[in-house]
C-alpha cells in the first residue's frame, strides 16, 4: 500500500515567507494533483517550532542566518525564525488542499533540537511516530513531494528508507533551498544512492 507524503509545504517556505524556498509555491498545484491522482492516504508534515528555538540564528548573540555551529546532534545550520507556532508562517500554504489530507505530523516542536526528517528529530531517534502509524495502515511505500529537497525531503527519504519503505520522489513536485551551488544534486544523488526512485514528473 501507499502513501503520500507532502514535506512541509507552509508559508514560511514559499516566497514572501520569513525562509521562502525559491519558486517552493510551484509545488502546490503538483502536489494537488498527486493527492487526486494517487487517491493514497495522505500525510502532511509541519515545522512546528516554539519562538526561541534553537536552530534560530536569533537564539544565539551576534549569529546570522547561513552560519552553523557544533550541536549535540552534529553541524547545525541557523535559520532566520521560521514557521512558529500558531504564527501565519507555520500555517500550511493556502493554495494546499487540505481537505485532502488525512493526517499531519508536526516536528520541530522540541526547543532543543531540529527536525528535518518526517519521521525523526535530527538525533535520529526521537520519533514523530509517522513510522507507527504508516506501518497500522500496512503502507510499504512512500511518495514525496514537498520543500525542501535538500534538507526536509531528502531526511524523509532517507529515514523512509532506513526504516525498509520503498520510496519514490518526484523531482517536479519539489523544490530546493540551494544555499550552496550544488546542495540540490547532491540531495537527489544521496537520495538514488539510497535506493530512492526519482520520478521526474507527476505519475
Amino acid at each position: 500500500m501507499d502513501a503520500l507524503i507532502l514535506v512541509d509545504i507552509q508559508n514560511d517556505f514559499t516566497p514572501g515567507g520569513a525562509l521562502a524556498v525559491p519558486r517552493g509555491d510551484e509545488v502546490v498545484p503538483v502536489a494537488n494533483a498527486l493527492i487526486r491522482r494517487l487517491g493514497v492516504f495522505v500525510v502532511a508534515t509541519q515545522d512546528w517550532h516554539p519562538a526561541g528555538h534553537m536552530s534560530f540564528a536569533s537564539s544565539y548573540p551576534n549569529a546570522a542566518p547561513g552560519d552553523s555551529l557544533e550541536t549535540r546532534t552534529g553541524l547545525q545550520t541557523l535559520w532566520p525564525d521560521h514557521c512558529v507556532q500558531q504564527t501565519p508562517g507555520a500555517s500550511f500554504h493556502s493554495g494546499l488542499d487540505v481537505a485532502g489530507i488525512n493526517h499531519v505530523i508536526r516536528k520541530g516542536a522540541d526547543p532543543t533540537i531540529d527536525s528535518y526528517s518526517g519521521f525523526f528529530d535530527n538525533d535520529g531517534k526521537t520519533s514523530t511516530g509517522l513510522d507507527v502509524l504508516l506501518a497500522r495502515r500496512g503502507v510499504t511505500r512512500v511518495v514525496l513531494s514537498g520543500l525542501a529537497t535538500d534538507y526536509c525531503v531528502l531526511f524523509t527519504a532517507l529515514d523512509a528508507r532506513r526504516l525498509g519503505f520503498e520510496v519514490a520522489v518526484i523531482r517536479d513536485a519539489c523544490r530546493a533551498v540551494g544555499l550552496s551551488a550544488n546542495d540540490e544534486a547532491d540531495a537527489w544523488r544521496k537520495m538514488e544512492d539510497a535506493g530512492c526512485v526519482i520520478l521526474e514528473e507527476v505519475p
